[in-house]
Parts: structure tokens; sequence; C-alpha cells
């Protein structure tokens, strides 16, 4: 599939539901694992719902669960592929104004002035910069075992 033609990010999870979603790793009880558009910390994910609703409060109890148990399920699935010192979560909904949660690893290797930081402080190269952008030539193989730990643990594409 390729990554050149973006037409698939104007409706992430629509694309998810049709297979054309590059970045998806697994189908999860509530919603789909993603690989992050961006890699500086390797094994960034996102977990998209697979209705899209404006926040967390718009899912009732039940489906608020099974998406906050899926959130640390892919920090789990991270932790065990990318051996990070930790994982961060968030939900924020600013500027993708919709329900989704961002799964960040965080390492040892980190430079002083980041690690004590949400991820956010990070300069804006390493958001929009093609040195830090997912690309398949560069993180196929970390999806791939991202993949296969999400299979092992019973979920499926």
């Amino acid at each position: 599939m390729s990554m050149n033609n973006d037409q698939w990010k104007k409706d992430r999870i629509g694309s998810a539901h049709a297979g054309r979603n590059p970045m998806v790793l697994a189908k999860m009880k509530s919603g789909f694992s993603v690989m992050g558009d961006t890699q500086f910390l390797p094994g960034y994910c996102v977990l998209l719902p697979y209705v899209e609703v404006n926040s967390l409060n718009d899912l009732d109890t039940k489906q608020r669960g099974e998406y906050l148990l899926d959130m640390s399920i892919i920090g789990d699935v991270i932790t065990e592929v990318c051996k990070p010192k930790r994982i961060n979560y968030s939900i924020y909904g600013n500027t993708d104004a919709f329900l989704h949660a961002h799964i960040f690893p965080r390492y040892e290797w980190e430079r002083e002035e980041y690690v004590t930081k949400p991820v956010w402080n990070y300069s804006p190269k390493h958001w929009i910069d093609s040195t830090y952008l997912y690309s398949e030539e560069k993180h196929l193989v970390l999806k791939e075992k991202l993949m296969e730990r999400f299979h092992q643990k019973g979920y499926t594409m």
C-alpha cells in the first residue's frame, strides 16, 4: 500500500474500516491500533475508535472501559517490543477534533530538556520533518514486530 497517496488521512477511521489506512496494526475491542505519523519516539501509536465521537465522554461507561483498556494494551505491546523507560498516554482532540488516544514510549536516551516534559515540547520539526515521519522504508520492521505482538495477544488485522 503506497504511503505517497495520503487520501486516507482525510478519514483515518473510515479508511481503517475500508482497509486503506496503511498505519493500522491491529483491530482491538474498541478500535484500531495504528502507528503514529511520526516516529522520533520509536513505537509511538494511536488508538482510533471504531466510531467517530467527539470525546471519551461521548462513550457509555462500558465503551469507555474497553477504550481505556485497549489503550493500556497498546502500551503493553509497545513496552514488550520497544523496551522504553515508560509509556505516556494522552487524549486531547484539539487539532483532530475527534476521540483518539496517543500512546508514547519514553526512553532513557531522550535529551534532558525533553525527558521531564510532555512530548508536545519537542521542536516543531519533530512533527513535520521527513526525518521523523513514519515511512515503510525506515519503520516497516518495527511495524511488523508490533503487528506480530498484537497477533500473539489475539488481535488481528
